[in-house]
């Protein structure tokens, strides 16, 4: 009972810190999510931690923070986007980091920076481009942001009901045993008659497009939950870390997030 009550007023806290940010503009948000990118990431280093230096944590954290403020100062438009060709040297620099680590194998090293960069800081820094109309269409703003975070949220929630209920097939027993097909199945549902309620009821968005942004996200969400539970197994914890009691920590709750943001831009940019 006390776990379900702490759990239940840092969850409110957490949304409502991050549903404000989104809610008071994207400059406001860049700066929640440079903390939310340093996390994650420090989050996954601590998983490795066994292997890693102190110079080694400051190499992947500075790779991914530059990685973030590149594509950041972008989407605010601090700078254009011919300055996005500095990501190729910051993808390059896991290299030189393998080619002078000469306690660690180069493919251990490089995997290090390259999760944290397109795991982490990608998907946060994407999320700024959803106030971009130039990137992502006529929806631009805060509310297209909270209208996909909303479908990962219900996707969550319905398909943790619906596999309480009537789950009975393993959906990827060997990574996530609670989770069945039933539950992704009944997620699905339920994210998609959001998603043609809200198109219907308001004039925000085209019921097609709102049908494929949920389609896209409980898919790619459900992978990147997937995806982050096989990461804690093979690293032997429960959780990525403990800085929201209750849930864990950032990557235990951007997983779905973070996998689907890179999915539903591309859709967005291809098809405004």
């Amino acid at each position: 009972m006390k776990n379900l009550i702490t759990r239940t007023i840092f969850g409110l806290m957490f949304a409502v810190v991050m549903i404000g940010a989104m809610v008071l503009g994207a400059p406001t948000l860049s700066a929640v999510l440079v903390l939310v990118t340093m996390i994650g990431s420090w989050e996954w280093i601590r998983m490795h931690q066994h292997f890693l230096t102190s110079t080694d944590k400051l190499w992947v954290l500075s790779t991914t923070l530059g990685f973030y403020v590149v594509l950041a100062t972008v989407a605010l438009e601090i700078f254009t986007a011919q300055y996005l060709a500095l990501l190729i040297p910051l993808m390059l620099l896991p290299l030189l980091h393998a080619l002078f680590s000469i306690r660690h194998k180069a493919d251990s090293v490089m995997s290090l920076h390259w999760f944290s960069m397109l795991f982490v800081a990608l998907p946060a820094a994407l999320m700024l481009f959803f106030y971009r109309g130039d990137y992502v269409g006529n929806q631009a703003g805060y509310t297209l942001l909270l209208l996909v975070i909303a479908f990962i949220w219900i996707n969550d929630i319905f398909a943790y009901l619906v596999g309480i209920m009537i789950g009975k097939h393993r959906l990827f027993e060997r990574i996530s045993p609670k989770k069945s097909w039933e539950g992704s199945i009944g997620g699905l549902l339920f994210t998609l008659i959001t998603a043609l309620l809200v198109s219907r009821i308001t004039d925000f968005i085209p019921t097609t497009k709102a049908l494929w942004m949920a389609g896209i996200v409980v898919v790619t969400g459900s992978l990147g939950d997937l995806i982050e539970s096989m990461i804690k197994r093979q690293a032997n914890v429960k959780d990525s870390g403990s800085v929201i009691p209750g849930h864990g920590g950032i990557l235990d709750r951007f997983d779905a997030a973070f996998y689907a943001i890179p999915f539903v831009f591309v859709y967005l940019l291809m098809s405004r």
